[in-house]
């Protein structure tokens, strides 16, 4: 016969499992099936997405070929690249933004950023607002909260 303590365990397991997601961080590769390449546009490629805290961007390329550099205004106008150790250089590398505000970034590979526009500007936002519950995740966790119900009567039972 389970014990009390072990129903609780259970309990909490499938609250924390089962409950409706408020929040979910998005995924972008930065310049879609493309990458992150040279003569791209990817003012245009941003252009109609939201970028908020905790997003993450994906540059994907050929390793060896290209890199990504988080600049600063400046340093993006003028395609100036910082200290070499500080880029990233796997071929995924993957930025999770992490404060809102406008972010940089350039290729620093020969004259990549400044004669093949591999650079990128976006603007992220706080973070992003739950969303609107659809009729599944109502009933689901409707359904849920029944059942959390009847196990606590059980619980109450014993």
């Amino acid at each position: 016969m389970a014990t009390f303590s072990h129903m609780v365990v259970v309990l909490a397991i499938s609250v924390a499992v089962l409950l409706p997601t408020t929040t979910m961080a998005t995924e972008y590769v930065v310049g879609g099936d493309s990458g992150w390449t040279t003569n791209f546009d990817y003012q245009n490629w941003a252009k109609d997405k939201q970028f908020y805290v905790g997003d993450k961007l994906v540059f994907k390329y050929q390793q060896g070929q290209h890199n990504v550099y988080k600049v600063n205004a400046s340093a993006f106008a003028s395609c100036t690249a910082p200290d070499p150790s500080s880029g990233l250089k796997s071929g995924n590398d993957v930025v999770t933004l992490m404060a809102p505000g406008k972010k940089w970034y350039i290729c620093g590979v020969g004259r990549h950023c400044a004669d093949l526009n591999q650079k990128l500007v976006i603007n992220v936002q706080g973070w992003a607002p739950a969303p609107a519950p659809n009729s599944a995740t109502k009933y689901g966790y409707q359904t849920f909260m029944a059942i959390v119900v009847v196990v606590l009567s059980i619980i109450a039972i014993y």
